[in-house]
């Protein structure tokens, strides 16, 4: 038996960065601004006009703050460290560790409103209408802003059901550090909208229970979308490809065609809209291994291929 072992090209480089970073670095540096600038008006108003849900988003702004800033040191590390030879598969996997850090953060926040929002459930305090609800609707306005900034096809349609590999199926392409600093700005809309909704609601009926409330029901809401982004960056870092994803059925249809064998088949993501791929193969007539990765040069995500050829036994 004899075998040949290629990888994609000779003295390829290994970056694997999103086709936006750079973009999407400068956005999350910008938003973090607005964000900080916003958050301490509302933690002051809140906590001056006693509006638990006023201050609860003015906290969820300084934490997620906090949180982006996760995201956009990780895009500036993943940057300046992509063609370092250390990481051997590049920098691309480095905004979904950031992306999980930042879900971690995003659970704590949610478990926090939620506590805080029970007591002041069980502890009612008077309420200062009108100028609270002034305060969170300028809130809701920069965390508006700070949305689209930071919206992205894969930042918040992540449920798109079109499995070819080129229109975006579950995990292609997906930055998932985009999306964490963009469920830390719609947890902050989020909040924004219930205290606006639950102050009105105080202001015209004197339902001032209803703004803990408020606070209980986003951090239910916050929590879901933290577990999803849990799943889904923890799923790229250990190497799980999910149900949506057919680039490995892709590969055997292109290889084995022929009439060549599939005998072992690896594929990973490499970073946002790049896969790598191990093919072990036997066959009848071993080819150079440049052969077989040509028919696979359709596949545009798979951006680092290893093939290995083996002749078959008679």
């Amino acid at each position: 038996m004899s075998k040949a072992y290629a990888s994609a090209s000779i003295g390829h480089d290994h970056v694997f960065l999103g086709d936006n970073h750079r973009r999407n670095e400068r956005r999350t540096w910008f938003v973090i601004a607005l964000t900080a600038a916003m958050m301490v008006g509302e933690i002051a108003a809140g906590t001056y006009y006693g509006s638990m849900a006023l201050v609860a988003d003015g906290w969820h702004m300084s934490t997620h703050a906090a949180a982006m800033l996760i995201s956009a040191l990780a895009y500036l590390y993943a940057r300046r460290n992509a063609r370092n030879r250390r990481f051997t598969f590049g920098t691309g996997k480095l905004g979904d560790l950031a992306g999980f850090a930042s879900a971690i953060v995003l659970a704590l926040i949610a478990l926090l409103i939620g506590w805080e929002s029970l007591l002041r459930l069980l502890n009612p305090v008077a309420i200062s209408f009108p100028q609270a609800i002034s305060v969170a609707v300028l809130g809701l306005a920069v965390n508006l802003a700070s949305a689209w900034l930071l919206s992205d096809d894969h930042a918040h349609h992540h449920h798109d059901h079109d499995h070819h590999h080129a229109h975006g199926a579950a995990g292609h392409g997906r930055d998932n550090n985009l999306r964490a600093a963009y469920l830390h700005v719609l947890a902050d809309a989020l909040t924004s909208v219930l205290a606006i909704v639950a102050l009105t609601a105080g202001s015209l009926y004197g339902w001032i229970w209803l703004d803990p409330l408020m606070g209980v029901v986003g951090a239910l809401v916050i929590a879901r979308w933290s577990a999803g982004l849990i799943r889904d960056a923890g799923s790229v870092l250990l190497d799980y490809l999910p149900a949506g994803e057919d680039l490995p059925e892709e590969i055997r249809a292109a290889i084995e065609k022929d009439g060549d064998r599939i005998t072992d088949l690896h594929v990973w993501q490499l970073g946002p809209g790049h896969h790598g791929a191990i093919v072990s193969l036997v066959t009848k007539n071993p080819q150079n291994p440049s052969l077989y990765r040509d028919k696979l040069a359709h596949l545009h995500e798979l951006s680092h291929v290893t093939v290995e050829v083996e002749r078959l036994a008679a």
